[in-house]
């Protein structure tokens, strides 16, 4: 008589060619996952310095009372939101809004980039706070400057990060 073996059921499911494909599917699954979440952390981290390199841009362009310079930086259909006056909607209020604050005052300031968050592919926002002197025009008297600002910021069709909403508040108030 011929002895015949089994593989007791904890042990069958190790040698099922079932069992052996589903484990393979869960564990590329899992070795995608964490890839995809790597690519994601990397493409927000590529997108740092672009976003960094804007905001130097927009503060260098107001320190200049560049309108042509700040507009370059907007979306077309961006929206700049300064307190106490209604927000400026497209890039024709746009740079009514700032030739308008151009003509006000001259400012000097540094931003202080607080956080940059990648929060899609193409949709970003940046906290900053600003400090330095506003020269009101009209007197001639220097006083000090204090914001906190939120951009939040959309990569255009050119691939470039620009400024789709931007808004502040004084920290400084006089």
């Amino acid at each position: 008589m011929e002895k015949t073996y089994s593989v007791s059921s904890p042990f069958r499911s190790l040698f099922n060619e079932e069992y052996i494909v589903k484990k393979l599917i869960q564990t590329m699954t899992a070795a995608a996952l964490v890839l995809g979440s790597l690519s994601s952390v990397q493409a927000a981290n590529s997108n740092q310095e672009p976003i960094r390199t804007l905001l130097k841009t927009y503060e260098q362009a107001l320190n200049a009372s560049d309108v042509a310079g700040v507009l370059r930086l907007y979306i077309r259909d961006g929206v700049f939101m300064a307190p106490h006056n209604p927000s400026a909607v497209g890039i024709d209020e746009i740079k009514t809004a700032y030739t308008a604050v151009f003509k006000a005052i001259d400012l000097d300031v540094k931003f202080d980039i607080a956080e940059i968050e990648v929060i899609a592919n193409n949709w970003a926002f940046a906290r900053t706070n600003s400090a330095g002197t506003t020269t009101i025009n009209a007197t001639g008297e220097k006083v000090a400057e204090g914001n906190q600002e939120l951009f939040v910021l959309q990569k255009a069709g050119d691939g470039q990060w620009k400024i789709a909403r931007y808004g502040f508040s004084t920290t400084n108030p006089r």
